[in-house]
Formats: structure tokens, sequence, C-alpha cells
């Protein structure tokens, strides 16, 4: 179980890595698109789609299922290490799918908040100094009140202040109710 993790820890890292790659060029997703398309089905010199970026969660699985398991096979039919043979090889296997296509959702989410930061980073200081700004301001509102409001207001209340009124149950007699 050690092994599992370990391999899972680092097909994260791998996934994070494969993704901030194919986002800075998708030299590979290109090629392909251009040895299987015609000319008029080829994508855009604009379009920064690859095989991980940009893409959905069906065909990023496919592409990630399909290129370990081609190194499978190839560490399978070419070295003495068994993978397919036993359910550890087959469990490690799974461990760094599933840990690539984890590492690639959360580059996404690393670089969508990065690039969410940047653009909204303007606005943000200043909300941030008009925040800090008017809070200034209340603060020196509630130092500086007029004595002058506050002694009148303590003698409206005292002033408002009524001679004791009956009870309820004597205001009830008087009515003859009780």
């Amino acid at each position: 179980m050690g092994l599992d993790i370990i391999i899972f820890i680092g097909a994260i890292l791998f996934g994070i890595f494969v993704y901030w790659t194919e986002s800075k060029s998708n030299g590979l997703y290109r090629f392909f698109n251009k040895l299987f398309n015609s000319k008029d089905l080829q994508m855009k010199p604009t379009d920064k789609k690859g095989f991980i970026f940009k893409q959905e969660f069906l065909p990023r699985l496919v592409y990630l299922a399909v290129a370990f398991l081609v190194i499978g096979l190839i560490i399978q039919f070419l070295t003495p290490i068994e993978i397919f043979s036993n359910y550890y090889g087959v469990s490690a296997f799974a461990s760094a799918i599933f840990g690539t296509l984890i590492g690639t959702y959360i580059a996404n989410f690393v670089l969508k908040s990065g690039e969410v930061i940047e653009e909204q980073s303007d606005s943000i200081e200043d909300v941030v100094k008009e925040g800090i700004n008017k809070g200034k301001e209340f603060i020196e509102d509630l130092k500086n009140k007029d004595s002058k409001v506050v002694q009148e207001a303590k003698k409206e209340i005292k002033e408002e202040s009524k001679a004791p009124e009956k009870s309820a149950r004597e205001r009830l007699k008087d009515k003859g109710l009780m």
C-alpha cells in the first residue's frame, strides 16, 4: 500500500507537470492534428487545445489511459518487469492514471486562479484601499463625536423619563374589568 501512495503522489506531480508544459506549447497535439486531419479541419494557429490542456474529462481520461497503456506495454515486453501479471502492478497502473488525471485538474485550478487574480488585481486593490479608507473615516467619526451632541442626547433621555405609571392590573381594575 505504501508504494501505491508514492506512485499516486508522484503521478499527481507528473499530471501537474504535463498540464503546465502543454499549456505553454502544444506541439505534439498540433503534429498529430496535421497528420490526421485535412487542411480544412486542422486547428487554427491561435488554438491552445492539447491532449490534456483545454480538454473535457472523457477525452483527457482516454488520452492518459492510452499513454499509460502504451508505456506499460513497452515496459512489460522490453524489460523483465511484469506490470500486468499481478494485482500490485495493475493497482500501481490505475493509481498512476488517476493520480495524473487529478494532477491535471489541480494544475488547471492553479493556472485559472492565477489568471483570475491577475485580471482582478487592480480592482481588488481598489476595493481594499476603499475599504481601508472607509474604516479610517468611521474610526475618526467615532473618536471625534461632538460632546455637545452626546450631552444633549443624555439630557433628552433624562427629560423623557416619566412618572411611574399604573400597572396593567390597576388599569384593568379602574375600568372595572377585574
